[in-house]
């Protein structure tokens, strides 16, 4: 049985990996992932779906958080009795990855 990694594989060895084990040349899986990546950009981007799910992996998700506005004289939660102001924050876009059942299992 092999040992553990003691870091992350680079993108290099994960292409060597999936190409060794599928019988495929390295460009070719090089392709599929660049396909992937299309297609997650596609569903998270502004006219897809807002989320993307690899099957029995993972599930992405796009949240849109609204725009806060400023506040002044808010009280402050860490030094009671003191008054604090509140940046205005824009909006953005905030990603949630969730592992699916099958990934949970894996673990």
């Amino acid at each position: 049985m092999a040992k553990a990694a003691k870091k992350p594989p680079t993108k290099t060895e994960i292409l060597t990996s999936i190409a060794a084990a599928t019988g495929v040349s390295k460009k070719d899986v090089a392709a599929v992932l660049d396909a992937l990546n299309a297609e997650i950009k596609k569903s998270l981007g502004a006219r897809g779906a807002g989320a993307f799910a690899l099957p029995g992996l993972l599930k992405i998700e796009k949240k849109k958080v609204p725009a806060r506005p400023a506040k002044k004289g808010v009280p402050n939660p860490f030094k009671p009795g003191e008054l604090m102001d509140v940046k205005a924050r824009p909006a953005y876009n905030k990603i949630k990855v969730r592992p699916l059942k099958s990934l949970k299992d894996m673990v």
